[in-house]
């Protein structure tokens, strides 16, 4: 069914697009927590390299390295430059969305290291949590997994609402060692 209104007919919103394998050289961007944290930081909101590393407590020089690093494989794209403080010229840098779009082997571990440190930096009772253990054959853990990430790109595709507060997901799916 579809409604119009004045000759508007509104469509639905694009598919999310394929997830795909990383190259050997993206995989490596992503092998890092602090270019996690990074892509992180430059969500939805154009940040300098300055900027960055304050928010992340790091030296400007060495968060510079990993920025480029990121720009060079497409994960942050330069925006225009813009006057900073006292006149200077700063690049601000935003995140493209792409860590979401591929799959890289190892990413577990960094994904967990970057969501320890994150969580670390906001009030315990702000952080909001569900655990279950569950059984589930490979075809069911497999639907399961598929479920999850398609209600994720749903709110992936809205995100860019600038009224809301930012809030960041992260689920972990993984055999339990304390039952047999």
């Amino acid at each position: 069914m579809s409604i119009t209104y004045a000759g508007w007919v509104p469509t639905p919103p694009d598919p999310p697009p394929e997830r795909r394998d990383a190259t050997d050289e993206e995989a490596r961007a992503l092998a890092s927590t602090v270019r996690m944290r990074i892509l992180r930081v430059c969500l939805g909101q154009a940040r300098s390299n300055k900027e960055i590393a304050e928010a992340l407590g790091r030296d400007p020089a060495t968060v510079l390295h990993h920025v480029r690093r990121l720009v060079d494989t497409g994960f942050l794209a330069a925006q225009p430059v813009r006057r900073g403080t006292r006149g200077s010229r700063e690049v601000p840098y935003l995140a493209t969305g792409k860590s979401w779009q591929i799959s890289t082997p190892g990413k577990d571990r960094v994904l967990i290291d970057a969501f320890v440190e994150e969580v670390a930096l906001v009030p315990a009772e702000t952080v909001r949590t569900a655990r279950v253990g569950l059984r589930l054959s490979e075809a069911e853990l497999e639907e399961f997994e598929g479920r999850f990430i398609a209600l994720l790109d749903e709110y992936v595709q809205r995100s860019d609402d600038a009224d809301g507060d930012p809030w960041s997901v992260f689920l972990a799916v993984h055999p339990d060692p304390n039952r047999a």
